[in-house]
């Protein structure tokens, strides 16, 4: 399904030339921040900050050949990322990462075995931690928010049924909530707005394919019609507001030879539809959203397949989206999996590779742009 279309870091994808014509993108102070101690191939799937002194990122390395690699995890102290200690855990593949402060943060990652981990941070290490479902076949935990109560949403499936795992900020009460009301469906991203909504990203079958699928979770369900497309899977989405949802994502569309790359895709729903709208670029995927300080989203992650010598995002300028590259030389052909806001700032982390297929001599790659 379209959680491999979400980013296409798994395709074996080679650099396409700049086209002839097309205009030169604008460019705004990202800046390359060194990743050190990755053993390719490897890459960092998302990334989380509690301020400008603090910030997680996660992903996997060590993926050559056959081997499905180990987890990464990476710590920023306010002037250097560090790795932090897995060497007591076998996860494989950490997904997502979130956390409030610097005693408390929250990863999951695909399964090893029968289910997928939940693990903690202590403030010193990562350790796992217990839920129910934990170790139960066809349990998956996808990936993770934490509201500013400290509560913490999970979204993944459990059952057969795609849902939230809700736990208490303590980490000591956890529980599923009522599945969400759509058939053969997909949750490979959350987000928590202030008010204390849950929204959702994923897919959901379409029967001859699957389309996009937002919905929101306040003490109950609420889905929004699907984002209708070829094959096309959302991999984040921002709500300002239930009349204000952007989601972002690929269209694989139909057919192809392997390694054929999607299409952007930039979603906005105004309270009654979705509204498609022009990334910049026709070619790749958009990966992560985030928001700045007012709550407005603000900066998008992706990765444009014409144009591969830097990395792209799209940049909020009132009602429009623009192209906006990140640093010249920084890496061979950077891939964006995420990027989210520094709070109490108006700085932005991403993270990615140092190109786009997940295979040696690919390391983990990290930029910023500064308050």
């Amino acid at each position: 399904m379209a959680g491999t279309i979400g980013t296409l870091s798994g395709l074996a994808l080679g650099p396409a030339p700049a086209r002839a014509g097309v205009p030169t993108p604008r460019t705004q102070g990202w800046q390359a921040v060194p990743a050190p101690g990755s053993t390719p191939a490897a890459q960092l799937r998302r990334v989380a900050a509690a301020g400008p002194r603090l910030a997680w990122a996660v992903g996997e390395e060590g993926r050559a050949g056959p081997s499905q690699g180990r987890g990464l995890a990476m710590l920023w102290n306010g002037g250097a990322w560090t790795r932090t200690d897995l060497s007591h855990l076998s996860h494989t593949r950490l997904t997502d990462v979130a956390g409030p402060c610097s005693t408390a943060a929250w990863s999951v990652g695909q399964p090893t075995g029968t289910g997928s981990p939940l693990l903690r941070w202590d403030g010193t290490t990562w350790r796992e931690a217990a839920f129910p479902g934990a170790g139960e076949p066809g349990v998956r935990l996808n990936a993770v928010a934490v509201g500013a109560d400290r509560q913490v949403w999970i979204c993944g499936s459990r059952g057969g049924g795609a849902g939230l795992l809700h736990g208490d900020g303590g980490g000591e009460l956890w529980r599923w909530l009522d599945p969400l009301p759509v058939a053969r469906a997909n949750l490979y991203r959350a987000m928590v707005r202030p008010s204390g909504e849950v929204w959702v990203g994923g897919d959901q079958s379409n029967g001859g394919g699957w389309s996009g699928l937002v919905a929101r979770w306040d003490g109950a369900w609420t889905v929004l019609p699907p984002i209708a497309g070829l094959r096309l899977g959302i991999a984040d989405l921002h709500a300002a507001g239930p009349d204000d949802v952007w989601a972002v994502g690929t269209e694989a569309g139909i057919g192809g030879p392997p390694g054929r790359p999607g299409n952007p895709v930039l979603s906005h729903w105004d309270g009654t539809a979705w509204t498609r709208v022009e990334a910049g670029f026709t070619v790749g995927s958009l990966s992560g959203i985030a928001g700045d300080a007012q709550g407005r989203a603000a900066w998008i992650s992706g990765w444009n397949y014409q144009d591969q010598t830097r990395s792209t995002y799209l940049r909020r300028d009132g009602d429009t989206w623009t192209v906006v590259r990140g640093p010249a030389a920084a890496a061979p052909a950077p891939y964006l999996n995420d990027v989210t806001s520094v709070p109490g700032t108006t700085g932005f982390w991403s993270v990615g590779m140092t190109s786009p297929t997940p295979a040696p001599p690919t390391e983990a790659y990290t930029e910023r742009l500064e308050a």
